[in-house]
């Protein structure tokens, strides 16, 4: 052995702080009167911090018009396997609050996002929950149920909208096989390496 004590190296992993910033998810509005989708996450250290964030990673170049976070412990999830095993969210009761509802209707490549539904009043996330799959359905892949006191949201006046997203409207995207190769393929560069 080099000596090292193993069982106290690992203790001392186990109470090293976190040294992460809160995550954050992060929904996005492509036009008025789309619904928000959750798009990914960032790590921030404060609301506003996320939102700046958020907008330099999921509103560059595609088209957006609001943007909304919400801290990763706010949000109370349940996929369909969960629901069928007989998993429930928090069910204390409380005082009626409202809360905005997501759902996720696939696994496709394509439609990956967890859509908004609709907003309702509840006492308790499952609460909640049960409301919401009696009025949107039951055949969801999974749900998110968020208090609406936790988003925090882009500035929703008009000449912050504008300065905040349209910059990125008249940028042009290039796929990456639209720029030149620099420098030449191994096989050009190295004479006994032949190809066909």
């Amino acid at each position: 052995m080099n000596g090292v004590d193993v069982h106290s190296a690992q203790s001392q992993d186990a109470q090293a702080p976190d040294t992460q910033w809160p995550r954050w998810e992060i929904f996005k509005q492509d036009t008025a009167g789309k619904v928000h989708q959750a798009v990914g996450s960032v790590h921030a250290t404060d609301p506003d911090h996320a939102l700046l964030t958020a907008r330099s990673v999921f509103a560059r170049r595609p088209a957006a018009v609001s943007l909304w976070a919400v801290r990763e412990q706010d949000i109370f999830s349940v996929t369909r396997e969960e629901l069928e095993n007989g998993q429930t969210l928090p069910g204390h009761s409380g005082e009626v609050q409202s809360y905005r509802i997501f759902g996720k209707k696939t696994h496709k490549r394509s439609m990956t996002f967890v859509d908004e539904l609709g907003m309702l009043e509840a006492a308790c996330p499952q609460a909640a929950l049960e409301a919401a799959r009696s009025q949107f359905g039951d055949e969801l892949l999974a749900w998110w149920v968020i208090p609406v006191s936790a988003f925090v949201g882009s500035p929703e006046d008009a000449e912050t909208v504008e300065s905040w997203f349209a910059p990125a409207k008249d940028k042009t995207y290039k796929q990456q096989s639209a720029y030149g190769v620099v420098g030449k393929h191994v096989s050009e560069r190295n004479p006994r390496v032949k190809h066909d």
